[in-house]
């Protein structure tokens, strides 16, 4: 069974960069992990083609619920 999700994903802020930098370039769909992840790693964020490749539920889920830094808040 599927692991269930609530609300936007969590992932580090080095990913969360990555991701809104391939976006912004206009390149592909965020649905194509594949082009996502050749896209990412030739824009030197190769921490998001670990990222996805590690948690593609959770990357797939996300394009739907939202990405947020899992960076704590400072005090």
């Amino acid at each position: 069974m599927p692991k269930r999700f609530k609300g936007p994903i969590k992932l580090p802020a080095a990913v969360l960069d990555g991701l809104e930098t391939v976006r912004e370039t206009g390149e592909t769909h965020m649905q194509d992990a594949a082009k996502v992840l050749a896209i990412a790693t030739r824009l030197g964020y190769p921490e998001v083609a670990t990222w996805i490749e590690a948690h593609p539920d959770e990357y797939q889920e996300g394009l739907f619920r939202g990405f947020v830094t899992s960076r704590q808040p400072r005090a």
